[in-house]
C-alpha cells in the first residue's frame, strides 16, 4: 500500500480483481469504502480477464507490476482513479505505465499525485531504470500528468505519443 497526503493506493490480489471486473461494489464493501460509480466497458473487462488475470496469478512473477492499484481518496473514502505497470520490468529495466481517472473524479489532480506514487515505489524496487508510457495525441489531460512528473516526450505514432522518465 502507498500513501500520499490525500489518496492510499491499494495493490488489488487476484482475488480483489475478480471483484473488481464484477463491478458489483463487492470490492468496496471488502475494502471498506464507499460505493462508486465507475464502469468497467468490454475492452477494459476483456484485458483484465485474458492479461492481467493470468499475470496475477502467475507466482513465479511479482503480481505487484501487473495488478491494478485502486487509488483511494482518504477524506471521501472512495475509489476514484486506477493506475498499474504492465508487467515486470523487461531487459532494459523498463516499466510501462497506464492508469485512468473514473469521469467524476477527472480534473482534481489525483491521477498526477498517484503517478508521483509510483514512480517513488518504482524506483524503490532497485531493478526498475525508467517508466514508459503511450497517450493518445487527443488526451491532452492524460500527457499533461505525464508533463507534470517529469515524463519527457521519446517518440510518437500517427495517434499516440510516447514517454519515458529515466529513474
Amino acid at each position: 500500500m502507498l500513501e500520499t497526503s490525500r489518496l492510499i493506493l491499494k495493490p488489488l490480489t487476484y482475488r480483489q480483481m475478480l471483484k473488481y471486473i464484477q463491478n458489483d461494489n463487492s470490492l468496496a464493501a471488502e475494502l471498506k469504502i464507499n460505493k462508486t460509480t465507475m464502469k468497467i466497458s468490454p475492452l477494459l473487462k476483456d484485458a483484465l480477464e485474458k492479461s492481467i488475470l493470468p499475470s496475477i496469478a502467475d507466482k513465479s512473477k511479482d503480481y505487484l507490476y501487473s495488478t491494478l492499484w485502486t487509488v483511494i481518496d482518504k477524506s471521501k473514502n472512495i475509489a476514484v482513479a486506477d493506475v498499474c505497470f504492465q508487467g515486470e520490468p523487461n531487459i532494459k529495466g523498463e516499466i510501462e505505465i497506464g492508469y485512468g481517472t473514473y469521469q467524476e473524479f477527472q480534473s482534481q489532480g489525483y491521477m498526477c499525485e498517484a503517478v508521483q506514487a509510483m514512480i517513488i515505489w518504482a524506483k524503490n524496487q532497485g531493478k526498475v531504470r525508467a517508466i514508459i508510457a503511450a497517450t493518445d495525441k487527443t488526451n491532452i489531460a492524460s500527457y499533461k500528468i505525464l508533463e507534470n512528473n517529469n515524463f519527457i516526450k521519446d517518440g510518437e505514432s500517427e495517434e499516440q505519443f510516447n514517454w519515458r522518465l529515466v529513474l
